[in-house]
This record gives structure tokens, C-alpha cells and sequence, in this order.
């Protein structure tokens, strides 16, 4: 069993930045695979980034990609996720989530693929 907990949402600028951190208690973290999904008011939670049990594999939505990077400290037990030019377009909920690296990859992008999920932290984007 994972516990997972999103912080660091809030009110940005368009072209403003934010740094969200995932919080992992429980089973051990590392060996996980974690992602980053968000899900805007009316539409269907959308894959952000995912990053491999050790951090050297990354993977993101094209929507994002050179904008935003997921890293993670495993000695922490924490993933985060560096948004930069952040846009309208990107106001929605982010979710942190998991997967064990043993059944899962980096590479998946469909919420069901992931086990665990956080409570979600709210990111506003004002035009």
C-alpha cells in the first residue's frame, strides 16, 4: 500500500512558474514508477510526465514537453514536477501517482496503469 500527497498548487501568472512536490509514504518508494496526470473542470484526466523507478527515463505529453520536467529524490521519498511557461491551458488539478516498476513503465499514459493516486492539488493559470 502507497500513500501519496501532492503539494505546491496555487495561482500563477500566465508564463509564471510552479514546482509541485509528491510526498510517498507507505511501501518503499523506490521501485516505483510515478506520474503526474491533471484533469481540468469537464474533462478527462490527461497523462503529464512519468519518470522510471530511478529517475533516468523520463517521458511526457506533447503539450508539455519542454515546459515541464518530473524529477524525483528517492532518499525523500518525493517526485516533483518543475512547470515552467505555465498557460491558461494548463489550469487543472495534478495528481500524482504510482505504479511498481516490477508491472508498470514510464511509459504508460492511462490512468488505469496506475495503482495509486494523490488528492490532487489545484494549479490556476490567470491569462
Amino acid at each position: 500500500q502507497v500513500q501519496l500527497v501532492e503539494s505546491g498548487g496555487g495561482l500563477v501568472q500566465a508564463g509564471g512558474s510552479l514546482r509541485l512536490s509528491c510526498l510517498a509514504s507507505g511501501r518503499t518508494f523506490s521501485r516505483y514508477v510515478m506520474g503526474w496526470f491533471r484533469q481540468a473542470p469537464g474533462k478527462e484526466r490527461e497523462f503529464v510526465a512519468a519518470t522510471s523507478w530511478n529517475g533516468g527515463s523520463t517521458y511526457y505529453t506533447d503539450s508539455v514537453k519542454d515546459r515541464f520536467t518530473i524529477s524525483r529524490d528517492n532518499a525523500k521519498n518525493t517526485v516533483y514536477l518543475q512547470m515552467n511557461s505555465l498557460k491558461p491551458g494548463d489550469t487543472a488539478v495534478y495528481y500524482c501517482a504510482a505504479t511498481t516498476a516490477y508491472s508498470g513503465s514510464y511509459r504508460n499514459t492511462r490512468p488505469v496503469d496506475y495503482d495509486y493516486w494523490g488528492q490532487g492539488t489545484q494549479v490556476t493559470v490567470s491569462s
